[in-house]
């Protein structure tokens, strides 16, 4: 038997819960009972540092859930899974994949989690301008290698980065911590950094070059070329990163490589820009209303098609709609 909930109705089980809620050990910290009509376990949230949360969790569910999701802003988010595996739209969290989600609109997904499989996870919640204060450049702003983790009124980054044994060992500590007040919020900082650091080491390795991938194989390039047709063909309504991969026979690791050696650019920022650039021409060259062009485009939201809109030319849907010109000339 499945259970399925919208994050809307997993949310108000979690309120009621909450007044069963154990008593919690110390200031800024708060545990919570699973509700009862899932299953069995608790759940611990910790601000380890202004606006910075970590969630750690231990349960099971007494049936299979599915948790469905709407669009909505979503700040950054590193998670670990320990124990057990949860499925979404765009790939695996947990059995040898972690996951870091920038911050963003997060796109409406569903997430399946096995029942009767004991659940065991770390997540660090923070706002994006957290970012600046533990990372900054000497001008106080965001690292470049960073800003792929920021994505205002765009659609959020997903990543699933390998679980290494250092990412697990840290994870582990982290659940596991022996201190107390003072000591124990200290301890949670420094851990907290040491596993950002290596959940986002690969990636930043590769965005500054240190370690160079072998060239793609010829057979590769093809199905990274047939991916980009897909999602030319899709544009409305494309596929997951997963899906996309299966489609044309490679993992979404090879997917997103081949993207940023041929394309130079994501996955998702080169359906963005295609998007944009045939939203462009339908603004100028027909006569559909900016909410027609943002449906065909793939936006069920109206703002959040202007505010990519804008980002790339430089001027309102409304301005495009009316003949003005582009900032970047196009």
């Amino acid at each position: 038997m499945t259970i399925s909930l919208t994050e809307k109705e997993l949310m108000e089980l979690w309120v009621e819960a909450r007044y069963s809620s154990l008593q919690n050990p110390e200031p800024d910290e708060f545990i919570y009972q699973v509700p009862k009509q899932l299953g069995k376990g608790y759940v611990r949230d910790i601000e380890v540092y202004p606006h910075l949360w970590l969630t750690i969790s231990d349960y099971e569910y007494h049936n299979d859930v599915l948790i469905k999701s709407h669009s909505q802003e979503h700040p950054v988010q590193f998670g670990v899974l320990l124990s057990g595996k949860a499925r979404d739209d765009n790939g695996q969290f947990g059995e040898g994949y972690t996951l870091i989600s920038g911050s963003g609109i997060q796109r409406q997904w569903n997430v399946e989690i096995a029942n009767f499989q004991r659940i065991v996870s770390i997540n660090i919640h923070l706002p994006p301008q957290l970012l600046a204060t533990f990372f900054p450049r000497r001008d106080g702003q965001i690292p470049t290698q960073l800003r792929l983790l920021l994505k205002g009124n765009d659609w959020q980054t997903l990543i699933y980065p390998e679980t290494t044994t250092a990412i697990q060992g840290v994870a582990q500590q982290i659940v596991n911590c022996p201190y107390q007040g003072i000591t124990k919020q200290m301890y949670l900082q420094g851990k907290i950094l040491e596993l950002m650091a290596l959940q986002l080491a690969s990636i930043l390795a590769d965005l500054d070059g240190l370690q160079p991938l072998p060239r793609l194989k010829p057979r590769t390039i093809a199905q990274i070329y047939h991916a980009k047709d897909i999602l030319l063909s899709r544009v409305e309504n494309p596929p997951s990163l997963l899906e996309l991969a299966q489609l044309v026979g490679v993992s979404d690791r090879t997917l997103k490589r081949g993207f940023r050696e041929l394309f130079n650019t994501t996955v998702f920022g080169y359906l963005t820009d295609k998007r944009m650039k045939q939203a462009e021409q339908l603004l100028r060259g027909s006569h559909l209303s900016i909410a027609e062009v943002a449906n065909l485009v793939g936006y069920s939201h109206q703002g959040h098609f202007a505010a990519a809109f804008k980002r790339k030319f430089g001027i309102t849907p409304g301005e495009c709609l009316l003949g003005k010109k582009s900032l970047t000339g196009l």
